[in-house]
């Protein structure tokens, strides 16, 4: 936070750089065409900071903030530069090109949706990381999903419902730590408290893509000629073995073992990089072109070619750069108390446990959608909102579940944000080229709106909405949780 002397701005004056913002974002969208958000927010964080000086704010000031902000990003990107290069490894070495191999061999088009779910789910949980699970396991659907001529937004919709499901409720995951740390919460608690809205969730998410997979898709059309295609592709340019499944393994092993996500994945890396060595027989000055510039091959299929040359660190430069602008507007936003002041007068005038719940999970949707951040979109309503919770009766973990579903499992649907951005990338989505269809895959990401919904039925109705516990209420009173100014209520 930055120790400056201006003025803090009327809700008006904070709601006016985020609508300018919005604004020439929609004008780049939809009357350009353009995908490419990078400058608008970039216009934005100037737009922040003109407003903010005719309110007495210096620019060191807002500098600081903005700087702040990618300073906490720095994580989030060095996970992306070693997904980056993982991609390119992880094909270099045929471990992707195996999965796919076994994929068109084993799966069946009627099932597949459903079980790509529910294989990013466990992957996700067992990782805890979406990123990573959408780019290696994702890719690997991706290609499946072609070789069965299904849509790849039906193919993305089931990637992201599964792999966010697991970066919601895994121990390992960074946004499941944070959201019960902001909030002060016990971690399995927040955990345990996710289960009611996420459960039903992803059995309902369920039900769609077997519905989907046996009456809407129709199997019958499939051309398995195609399949014979890639897979012919496949045992031509690779060696395939079930060893070349070993990276994804060790990856899994050192995750089980609460090793942190970043050497995790880097293990990965090294791990596939010795196969493709050894295995493939790539040259070491190949690897290190692959991690960089990503993997390369001409097979002569079409349909595998768009599938695999893919990968390397240069790939994420456009995600990066988009999380490194759109978080630095969020931190332009947030040190000069705009976001504050919009989430004060949001608390000021909530007086139902419901609307409470409603106005923490929008903030966060909103913050998502403003900042392009899922980490500030959890952290900064997780800090705002509870003492208001404290007020009326309520435990915070209704606060640390709100946070997660409109901070976590939002994220990947919106196109700008840091999730969002992962997933289009990672996927070959192709959105920045014009294919504006695979956009598609936001409302077919059934779990991550679905398990939101469940949550504010739940805070309507009352169920599965913890008050506060004699024990909390003395950590309260020991801490001396200040209030904010907002009115206490009866709870419902």
């Amino acid at each position: 936070m930055n120790n400056n002397k201006g003025i803090k701005p009327s809700f008006t004056m904070a709601l006016l750089p985020i609508a300018l913002t919005l604004l020439l974002l929609a004008i780049q969208l939809f009357v350009f065409n353009d995908f490419t958000p990078h400058i608008p927010l970039a216009i934005g964080i100037g737009i922040t900071a003109i407003l903010a000086r005719f309110r007495g704010y210096k620019w060191h000031d807002i500098e600081a903030g903005v700087f702040n902000a990618l300073r906490i990003a720095l994580p989030s990107i060095a996970i992306l530069i070693t997904v980056g290069m993982i991609v390119a490894i992880w094909i270099a070495s045929g471990t992707v090109p195996v999965l796919i191999y076994y994929g068109l061999r084993l799966l069946s088009p009627e099932l597949f949706l459903a079980s790509g779910m529910l294989l990013c789910a466990i992957v996700s949980v067992s990782l805890g990381t979406s990123w990573g699970t959408v780019s290696t396991i994702g890719l690997a659907l991706v290609g499946i999903g072609a070789g069965f001529d299904i849509p790849i937004y039906w193919t993305a919709g089931a990637v992201v419902s599964g792999a966010f499901f697991g970066d919601k409720m895994s121990p390992l995951s960074d946004t499941t730590n944070l959201a019960p740390a902001v909030t002060g919460v016990n971690l399995f608690d927040h955990i345990k408290n996710m289960v009611p809205t996420t459960l039903p969730s992803m059995l309902i998410s369920l039900c769609i893509y077997l519905f989907v997979g046996f009456y809407v898709i129709d199997s019958k059309s499939v051309d398995f000629s195609t399949i014979n295609t890639i897979t012919t592709g496949l045992e031509t340019s690779f060696n395939l073995s079930p060893w070349l499944l070993l990276p994804p393994a060790i990856v899994l092993f050192l995750s089980l073992k609460r090793m942190p996500s970043l050497p995790s994945l880097f293990a990965g890396v090294v791990a596939g990089a010795v196969l493709a060595v050894v295995v493939q027989g790539f040259s070491l000055h190949e690897i290190f072109q692959f991690m960089q510039n990503g993997f390369s091959i001409h097979t002569g299929v079409t349909e595998l070619d768009s599938l695999l040359n893919r990968g390397g660190i240069q790939s994420m430069a456009w995600v990066i750069t988009l999380v490194m602008i759109s978080l630095g507007f969020g931190g332009a936003l947030e040190s000069t108390h705009c976001l504050e002041s919009i989430i004060e007068v949001i608390l000021n005038k909530t007086r139902s446990f419901f609307g409470l719940q409603a106005a923490a999970m929008g903030t966060a949707v909103v913050t998502n959608l403003v900042a392009g951040d899922p980490y500030l979109s959890i952290s900064l309503p997780g800090r705002m909102f509870a003492p208001a919770y404290i007020k009326q009766g309520y435990s915070k973990l209704n606060l640390s579940r709100a946070v997660e579903e409109g901070g976590t499992l939002i994220s990947p649907l919106i196109p700008w944000n840091a999730g969002g951005a992962v997933v289009i990338t990672a996927l070959g989505l192709g959105i920045a080229d014009g294919n504006i269809e695979n956009l598609l895959y936001i409302p077919l990401a059934f779990a991550c709106w679905i398990s939101p919904l469940i949550g504010l039925f739940y805070a309507a109705t009352g169920r599965f909405s913890p008050k506060l516990t004699d024990d909390e209420r003395k950590q309260i009173d020991t801490e001396e949780t200040p209030t904010q100014g907002v009115e206490p209520i009866q709870p419902n």
